[in-house]
């Protein structure tokens, strides 16, 4: 297709996701002067902290630069994993086994910790148990799969089932792939529509939310900390940062430990029902084995494909990152190299140098960061146990408590080796490959 074609008569350079859901600005938006707890981003993490903090009679102020959920928690892709992926990692000879286990455990648990909030706050966001179906890019990565599908199985009390080449298309309408796994412990809904209505539990809980405001310094206070934000100060007892991809130099110990990674989607214009049927036959949601990955999936509606993965590694031109997303798109689908693109956004996930989500505190600044790009239902567990851990309530600590959290030398937030990752790990995954 010439590139000038690319492009449907009105095409967005914004999320799909806000065709239904936009953010808003907060109609009691204003800055309170002190709180028990001032909560640093307006994401699902700092929300569900919120929610969970007025449940426990906690006052509670969410401070977000943008309109609450403006950032990942509205442009992500809306699958849902559960955390099967960090619970096939081992950590028992670094953590001890009762530690792993219950990590694992937890990891595990988001997917219906998740599930239980929606249902318990009435939260209409198309919320689906789809299942997943993972394509492996090479031979050697669908041996990979089938190595682990067993103990998936177990974790998960779910199905976990291999899908070889000759059965490929009975998941997805491709060749490109070398068979891949369905997990059934997976779902997907969609994002800003779920941003949205937990923004709406916390304020019926009575949390404040506060947006279009920038936390620009904190400092210890008789009370606490100060913030200074660009719509004043507030101090408050306690202070939870919760700005993964997005966090700042008002909080420089947090920066160097989290690694922003840009990621990038892109929306067609509607499919006709066969095409989609062809495409994506039972609703799955899709991602491949690559290091440069690519996720996938059909609209809720099931008329588009929503298609992202890592094009580049900081914001660009959205016509551009969409030209080279519908390039790899069509690679996978020839059929739809001749479908437009109605909309085109990015937005940034964080990733931590030991690739595992964090939790705890720091000099009396608490912190939930770092889930890899896969937050949906990691970061809003995390949110409700970092609510649990300042409140001091719960029957134990979160398995991701205080682990060591790890920066590496010379590192201050500024991700200068990105591109240079990229290109390996491109690299790599054409090896694989090439050997299959």
């Amino acid at each position: 297709m010439p590139a000038n074609d690319l492009f449907t008569p009105d095409f967005l350079p914004r999320p799909y996701w806000w065709d239904a859901a936009h953010p808003v600005k907060e109609e009691d938006g204003a800055l309170p002067e002190r709180a028990d707890v001032a909560i640093i981003g307006g994401g699902y993490t700092g929300l569900s902290c919120a929610l969970e903090l007025r449940r426990q009679g906690v006052e509670a102020v969410v401070i977000e630069a943008d309109e609450i959920g403006f950032n990942a928690s509205s442009r992500n892709g809306g699958l849902v994993t559960g955390g099967v992926k960090l619970a096939l990692s081992d950590f028992s000879r670094e953590l001890g086994k009762e530690r792993a286990d219950r990590l694992t455990a937890e990891a595990i648990g988001t997917l219906q910790f998740l599930e239980d909030l929606i249902a318990r706050e009435r939260i209409d966001c198309d919320f689906q148990r789809t299942g997943r179906f993972v394509a492996a890019y090479s031979r050697k990565h669908y041996d990979h799969l089938a190595a682990n599908s067993d103990r998936i199985a177990a974790l998960t009390g779910g199905r976990c089932e291999m899908v070889p080449p000759e059965r490929q298309r009975e998941e997805i309408g491709s060749d490109h792939y070398r068979g891949g796994q369905f997990v059934e412990a997976a779902g997907g809904l969609h994002p800003a529509k779920y941003v949205r209505g937990l923004a709406e539990a916390a304020r019926r809980a009575g949390a404040r939310l506060v947006d279009r405001t920038k936390v620009q310094r904190m400092s210890r206070s008789a009370d606490g900390w100060r913030l200074e934000t660009s719509a004043g100060a507030i101090t408050a007892q306690k202070v939870m940062v919760a700005t993964n991809g997005y966090t700042g130099e008002a909080t420089p110990w947090m920066r160097r430990r989290v690694v922003p990674v840009a990621s990038f989607l892109i929306a067609t214009e509607p499919l006709s029902p066969g095409l989609a049927a062809e495409l994506v036959p039972n609703r799955r949601m899709l991602a491949d084995t690559r290091r440069v990955l690519s996720y996938f999936r059909l609209s809720p509606d099931g008329r588009r494909v929503l298609w992202g993965g890592r094009v580049g590694t900081a914001a660009m031109d959205p016509r551009e990152s969409a030209r080279r997303l519908h390039a790899v798109m069509t690679t996978v689908w020839p059929q739809l190299r001749d479908v437009r693109v109605s909309h085109s956004w990015n937005g940034n996930v964080a990733f931590t140098f030991d690739f595992r989500p964090h939790l705890g505190s720091h000099e009396g600044v608490h912190y939930a960061l770092g889930c890899q790009g896969n937050g949906v239902a990691m970061q809003s567990w995390l949110g409700f146990q970092a609510a649990r851990a300042i409140a001091g309530s719960g029957n134990a600590p979160s398995a991701f408590a205080d682990l060591p959290f790890p920066t590496a030398p010379l590192y201050d937030g500024r991700p200068w080796f990105l591109p240079m990752m990229l290109a390996w790990y491109r690299l790599r995954d054409q090896i694989d490959r090439m050997a299959s």
